[in-house]
């Protein structure tokens, strides 16, 4: 029998050298074989502050934005936040038509905002009712399109046929200055959401230009436009502003094409990055924006860590005072608890909030309440005259369903809350409930395994013969 419990505690010294690892404040990260791994602690919006936008389908409101299309636009935005410099932001769909974007850590709000601005609509634009002087001097202006408008909200339109397709031009006159509230509105051949590929190359005389292909069926339409408009403008169009006109030089026939112009590499990259991360298949807009100061954080931060220490006293003064030798080693096992979940935060890793130090604070009374549990069935069977041996093993057999049943309905609860946080965006919620349910399979480890290991062990060594005094009954 005590040889079951030095495996179970070579075991959960494992388990201990490596928790402890896990949270060394230089931690140098896992790079083994190919895998590359950092381990950090992550703290979100309300510990060290930083900024929250919410983005919005900017399309009618009795117009449903396909569930697909915005799936890939809470992908794209997320890709492209951290493409341009913004690290560990958390992107979350809310509800049909909304995602949440937190940037935590995020010093500059005017910064930020202007990221999630360029996270818009890619458009390429026909600007072929202009001279390429005139194209050309729209870059970095605002222009109207006639994507995502109702038939009520365009201008007439006349249809010019082509060799192998009609492309639409508008007839309102495009001569002197283009204004984005009463200029023409140019029709947009297609939106990035075609873009399969985009990446920058050099040419053979090493000047850098962007390589990018075409999906399906936006091969066959930029096809039938290219070969139509040779010598033309192509806008490229980022939330109706011009960030590019290159011209059409050849007929693009094989759903691969090359934006060359006098591009240094930044330049070129950052062109890249928006024609990457910019092919969202619906517009956004920012209805709404949220900045935390990180003095505010940090106080946050402070406070938590403070009533958590307190919190920990607490307990272990209870714990020694009432249930003696018993307490004692309930101690040693919620001590471990709490190394391994801060470890298993941190490898994930999840991003710590309030909700969510509160979730893994409720989760340590989790752990308690097990200890509880089998310390007052050893001691009944103490009171009715069993040994100490019968007495641990029969508490622990009874204890058992008790402690698995409420477990079992803490993490259904977690489960419920995760589900509702993940669909509804709200993410005070899901923190909560991903560190709840992390630290009750924890405090299930360490109230079976850890607990009756350490105490068999303990009492196997010791032998108390004062019942009474040892385990306070």
């Amino acid at each position: 029998m005590m040889k079951r419990y030095y495996r179970q505690l070579v075991i959960i010294l494992i388990i201990l050298a490596a928790a402890i690892w896990l949270v060394l404040p230089n931690n140098p990260g896992i790079h083994l074989f190919g895998y590359n791994r950092t381990i950090s602690t992550r703290l979100g919006l309300d510990l060290v502050g930083g900024v929250q936008a919410l983005l919005e389908a900017d399309l009618p409101e009795n117009q449903s934005p396909d569930a697909d299309a915005m799936v890939t636009a809470v992908k794209i935005v997320e890709n492209r936040v951290n493409g341009l410099g913004v690290n560990e932001a958390v992107v979350q769909q809310a509800g049909d038509r909304r995602i949440v974007v937190e940037l935590p850590g995020e010093t500059d709000p005017e910064k930020a905002l202007s990221t999630l601005k360029q996270t818009g609509l890619l458009e390429f634009v026909d600007l072929s009712s202009l001279t390429q002087q005139e194209a050309r001097a729209l870059e970095f202006s605002a222009i109207r399109t006639d994507f995502g408008l109702s038939e009520g909200q365009l201008p007439e339109f006349t249809a010019t046929p082509t060799a192998s397709s009609e492309v639409i031009t508008s007839t309102v006159p495009t001569t002197g200055s283009v204004s984005a509230e009463t200029g023409p509105i140019f029709h947009t051949v297609m939106t990035g959401a075609a873009l399969d590929t985009v990446q920058v190359t050099t040419d053979t005389v090493g000047e850098y230009q962007i390589n990018f292909s075409l999906k399906g069926e936006a091969a066959k339409t930029f096809a039938d436009f290219t070969s139509a408009h040779i010598g033309d403008v192509l806008a490229i169009v980022l939330d109706k502003t011009v960030i590019s006109a290159p011209v059409i030089n050849d007929a693009i026939t094989d759903g691969q094409g090359t934006i060359t112009g006098n591009f240094t590499y930044e330049s070129a990259n950052a062109l890249a990055i928006q024609l990457r991360y910019g092919s969202l298949p619906i517009p956004l807009k920012i209805v709404e924006t949220r900045t935390i100061g990180p003095t505010l954080g940090q106080d946050s931060l402070q406070r938590s860590l403070r009533a958590g220490l307190v919190g920990f006293a607490i307990v272990i003064l209870f714990m020694g005072l009432y249930y003696r030798l018993p307490g004692m080693v309930a101690i040693l096992a919620i001590l471990m608890y709490a190394l391994v979940a801060f470890a298993l935060f941190r490898f994930i890793p999840v991003t710590l909030t309030l909700p969510g130090v509160a979730g893994f604070l409720l989760s340590t009374g989790s752990a308690l309440d097990a200890n509880i549990l089998i310390f007052e069935r050893l001691k009944e069977e103490l009171r009715s005259g069993r040994n100490l041996r019968q007495a641990i093993d029969l508490g622990w057999q009874r204890a058992w369903p008790s402690i698995r049943d409420s477990n079992i309905a803490t993490l259904i609860t977690s489960g419920i809350l995760f589900w509702f946080g993940s669909t509804f965006g709200a993410t005070i919620v899901k923190g909560f409930s991903l560190t709840l349910a992390l630290g009750v399979v924890v405090s299930l480890f360490t109230a079976i395994l850890v607990t009756r290991t350490i105490i068999n062990l303990v009492l196997e060594a010791f032998k108390p013969k004062d019942n009474s005094r040892w385990f306070g009954i």
